[in-house]
């Protein structure tokens, strides 16, 4: 069943006043080229781990010429990481797993609502459901275009062992 209301009231965002642009986001982000879904940050509240970020979907995108042909449609799978990557920039400048970066450790209760195509601005906005610092944090998560719901869920942030991956 679909939230009945938003995480925030979008209605109280000025999104012509970002908290954060594309080279703050990059400060607690390591997402760089192609795999970067987030074009600004426009609220956070730290009181209540909160934020909402936005991604101005455009023609250009990796994914529109192949998903599909004559139908571009943004993958379910770029509309989660665009969700990671508000919940990362939350969690980093919050620092709720310490100086780990952080990587999926699941998803649960997802649900696809709309579509999101070329020209549309897929607002993303989390708050922290569950924190057990240092290895889990839970967010509950909503993405919106217009003032119409089109994906929304929990996902599950893991510290990443970055100096084991790193060879």
């Amino acid at each position: 069943m679909a939230s009945k209301e938003f995480i925030v009231d979008l209605d109280s965002i000025d999104f012509d006043k970002p908290v954060a642009d594309i080279h703050q986001i990059r400060k607690h982000n390591p997402q760089r080229f192609e795999m970067e879904q987030l074009t600004a940050i426009v609220y956070e509240d730290p009181e209540n781990v909160a934020c909402v970020g936005y991604k101005d979907v455009s023609h250009d995108e990796f994914w529109v010429r192949g998903h599909m042909p004559g139908m571009p449609l943004m993958p379910g799978v770029v509309m989660l990481e665009a969700v990671a990557q508000v919940c990362c920039y939350c969690a980093h400048k919050y620092k709720l797993l310490g100086d780990s970066m952080i990587g999926f450790g699941g998803l649960d209760e997802v649900r696809f609502r709309e579509p999101v195509v070329p020209g549309d601005r897929l607002i993303v906005m989390c708050k922290l459901l569950k924190l057990r610092k240092p290895y889990l944090l839970v967010c509950h998560f909503q993405g919106v275009v217009g003032r119409k719901l089109v994906v929304e869920g929990q996902l599950k942030g893991i510290p990443i062992p970055v100096q084991a991956l790193q060879q």
